[in-house]
């Protein structure tokens, strides 16, 4: 069985010898060949550039048996199509080129064409599906509306992004001008993706912990439903609502083919409460890549066990890989998946 095979048979939640296995944020300055790279190129560079995105896509599955390679970009890219540009700042953290705080600055934000504004995206796409020839998966990815507009409104980095939280509780009208604006966009983008053959993508709704379950669905999933009705014809989503674990069952009521959780979260447990037919990805704590090979193998293994009775399992992370993991933890996590049971 093809890693692609594996990957595509486990969000069907059909069962398996082992799950597959994938990283999130698989490429990075944890890989020595990426901080090569990053001295010639800034990052908006690599992602602009379809033949950087593909080889630093490429970089992780040169390395370790893994079952996916993710394309290399950012969430923010739709931002950028739709004319609000981001940088990073020197000392961390996000700069958007400004905030978008009025009814005409939401206006004046181009959602027309921005799909084939991004159409480099699609090219890094085409260029890893050629190098994978089939044999693993491919993956996308994109942000949640309510994530971007995060970003757009305070326009940088926040711990709590109050300027969103002012709108969309003072300014409903304007809130949802922007949100709609943002999913029909995001949309478009993915459809994209699967026409430049990725085989699922990955949705981000990192800034769901910004409200609680009762203004959630307003907030961000209605938005994410339409999202998944847009494609659910075309490609798999597996949905990440970071910090949202007390509403598991709210978002599993989106439609995504799978749901992505973090390590505070009982895997097997909540397979039992939100049934076998959703596929779960996770969950190791993402420190774990900073310890050692022996604690790295232990933990792998022990989850691998836990789930081994429940179908629909997607090993990895429960958030990105960190700067600080290293290479030896990885391998090893990667190779404890693929000899699982042998």
């Amino acid at each position: 069985m093809t890693g692609r095979e594996r990957f595509l048979a486990a969000l069907r939640c059909e069962p398996l010898d082992r799950p597959p296995v994938w990283i999130m944020r698989q490429a990075g300055r944890y890989l020595p060949e990426y901080r090569v790279l990053k001295q010639e190129y800034d990052f908006v560079t690599m992602v602009k550039t379809p033949e950087l995105a593909a080889d630093v896509s490429l970089q992780p599955l040169r390395r370790f048996g893994l079952d996916a390679a993710i394309v290399f970009s950012d969430i923010l890219v739709v931002n950028e199509a739709m004319g609000q540009a981001y940088a990073f700042r020197e000392g961390g953290g996000i700069q958007m080129e400004r905030p978008i705080n009025s009814a005409a600055e939401i206006d004046a934000l181009d959602g027309n064409g921005a799909a084939e504004r991004l159409s480099y995206v699609g090219d890094a796409l085409r260029l890893l599906g050629g190098h994978l020839d089939g044999q693993k998966a491919l993956l996308g990815f994109a942000a949640a509306p309510w994530t971007l507009a995060a970003y757009a409104v305070e326009g940088q980095s926040s711990d709590s992004f109050p300027a969103l939280l002012h709108l969309f509780r003072e300014d409903r009208a304007s809130f949802e001008r922007l949100l709609g604006k943002i999913t029909g966009v995001t949309i478009e983008y993915l459809r994209m993706q699967a026409e430049a053959g990725a085989d699922a993508v990955q949705l981000f709704d990192s800034w769901a912990s910004l409200v609680g379950p009762a203004e959630y669905e307003e907030a961000s999933l209605s938005w994410i439903r339409q999202i998944i009705d847009g494609v659910k014809d075309r490609l798999p989503i597996i949905l990440y609502a970071k910090g949202a674990n007390d509403r598991l069952e709210q978002i599993a009521s989106s439609g995504a083919s799978a749901l992505s959780l973090d390590w505070t979260v009982d895997l097997p447990a909540t397979k039992e409460l939100l049934g076998q037919d959703l596929c779960l990805q996770g969950n190791l704590d993402p420190t774990l890549l900073e310890t050692d090979p022996a604690t790295v193998q232990a933990a792998t293994h022990d989850l691998l066990t836990r789930m081994q009775p429940h179908r629909g399992h997607i090993l990895n992370l429960g958030h990105g890989i960190r700067p600080m993991a290293t290479v030896d933890n990885v391998a090893t996590l990667v190779d404890t998946v693929v000899n699982f049971g042998k």
